[in-house]
């Protein structure tokens, strides 16, 4: 067998201000042919994971150009266009192949290309013909739409949010497409369109339990190959965006037709009550105040790079500071100009310093003040489950006894190594600030005495019944109450 891969992923917030060029995929990953190194990122395990499996099994795995880029908003077309352009050249140099095995996000948007992954995917089946297998796994933040589906044998995406199950999906991935190229199997993909957009943790019910009904159903269905919940991405204003269930089945699209439509409508019955409660910026550092023990995790969960913004909000930066809270860490405020600055004073200077909230409205203000900064670290990197996520050159810095790390290549908080390796230890701190909306919560709740969720400002789109839409479709809760009642099905 003779398979080629590659990766092209990243997530666009169309409502960002912060367009992306070469520069973000370098600055996250860029590895040309052969160059991936052997962790694999969050949407580059089925590359990892097939160095292994042509391994094992004799076959030939020729690798094209993995490229990631972290989060932001809309793609610069000469970029999308390079990298597909690369990726497709490598492909037509190691034609012919018996089968493309692809890592995708799923919610990319370039300037000119609402459905970036969809055109890569129809120019593969194109080149490739009818006949050999086109598989990728997706992010499910993605948007499942029908380009991708008619260009793909089948697709599997991440199971859990937080994505701890990337490399077990890639698994997945590999499975089905071993046991079709050896002819064990035939996939047949059916969609269920559940007609909204939402947010779904699996660290809470009803989610935890939704997700466990999936892996029963495949554990003990020999029909099924694999199930995923495609949970849409809301700050991507696209024409297909919104919440699907994908079912592959070995050759019964009927019993997968049956199947995603009842799983979309139980989703669709629980709609509104998959996210945790969240609270102002006064009441979560009032609650975590009135904390016996610590450390107490706010996670400030809209202004987060992970879903496209800058991370630069300053909202509980700046409550905190007025209540004259000390024992706490603030990991990060994105500021690559401050980062610089405290580069060149060095460490053990104390300077005046204005950083953070210059990206948008509705981050809150610059703060001024003057600052000691505690250590420097080049070329910073966290832990994500088996990968490393890199968050750039940054800064420790302390302001009125509070400590902030500051960044310069924006990343979510994944981990507590985030500020070990900043040279904070995140277990003495009484209260930990973070920029994340769930992905946190498999390595912080290890550590944390309690988890407080805080909508701070306004710089992310996060209530679709009053964003302001111009591509999304109309006929998805809760921008209609009842769209299933309207005829649809």
């Amino acid at each position: 067998m003779r398979l080629f891969t590659a990766v092209l992923a990243t997530e666009t917030n169309t409502f960002s201000p912060i367009c992306i060029d070469i520069r973000a995929f370098e600055a996250s990953l860029y590895a040309t042919p052969g160059q991936h190194p052997a962790t694999p990122t969050l949407c580059s395990a089925p590359l990892t994971v097939g160095r292994r499996v042509a391994r094992e099994r004799g076959w030939d795995l020729i690798e094209g150009t993995a490229a990631w880029a972290d989060p932001a908003g809309l793609i610069n077309r000469k970029t999308y266009e390079t990298l597909r352009d690369e990726i497709l050249d490598q492909l037509t140099a190691a034609l012919p192949v018996n089968g493309v095995v692809l890592g995708l996000h799923g919610a990319m948007v370039a300037d000119g290309y609402e459905d970036p992954e969809g055109d890569l995917l129809a120019r593969i089946r194109d080149m490739v013909g009818p006949d050999v297998l086109v598989c990728a796994s997706l992010d499910p933040h993605s948007h499942l739409t029908e380009k991708r589906v008619k260009s793909t044998d089948f697709l599997v995406a991440f199971k859990e949010f937080p994505h701890s199950d990337f490399v077990d999906r890639a698994e997945d991935l590999w499975r089905i497409a071993i046991e079709t190229l050896e002819g064990r199997v035939r996939p047949s993909m059916s969609v269920f369109d559940c007609r909204m957009i939402d947010v779904f943790p699996t660290s809470r019910e009803p989610m935890r339990s939704f997700v466990d009904q999936m892996f029963e159903i495949e554990a003990t269905d020999p029909d099924i190959l694999s199930l995923s919940v495609i949970h849409g991405f809301m700050a991507g204003d696209v024409p297909e965006m919104g919440t699907k269930v994908l079912a592959v089945t070995n050759n019964q699209p009927d019993k997968g037709d049956r199947l995603a439509r009842d799983l979309g409508l139980e989703l669709f019955a629980k709609r509104g009550t998959f996210m945790a409660p969240q609270m102002d910026e006064k009441s979560a550092v009032t609650k975590a105040l009135a904390s016996e023990t610590g450390p107490v995790v706010i996670a400030d969960v809209w202004d987060n790079p992970g879903g496209g913004t800058a991370g630069d909000a300053t909202i509980l930066l700046r409550e905190l500071l007025d209540r004259g809270v000390t024992d706490a860490a603030v990991g990060t405020i994105w500021d690559p100009v401050a980062v610089q600055i405290c580069m060149a004073a060095g460490e053990g200077a104390t300077i005046p310093l204005r950083f953070g909230a210059k990206s948008a409205p509705g981050t809150g203000n610059p703060v001024d003040g003057r600052v000691e900064i505690i250590r420097l670290v080049r070329d910073a990197q966290m832990r994500f489950g088996e990968s490393l996520v890199p968050f750039g050159d940054s800064a420790h810095i302390r302001l009125s006894g509070i400590d902030i790390i500051l960044n310069s290549t924006r990343a979510q908080g994944f981990d507590p190594s985030l500020f070990s390796v900043m040279g904070i230890d995140p277990a003495s701190r009484k209260i930990l600030v973070i920029k994340s909306t769930n992905h946190f919560h498999a390595a912080f709740s290890k550590i944390a005495s309690d988890i407080l969720y805080c909508a701070a400002g306004t710089p992310y789109p996060n209530d679709p019944a009053k964003t302001d839409y111009r591509r999304a479709p109309e006929n998805i809760w809760p921008r209609v109450a009842d769209p299933h009642g309207q005829g649809i099905s």
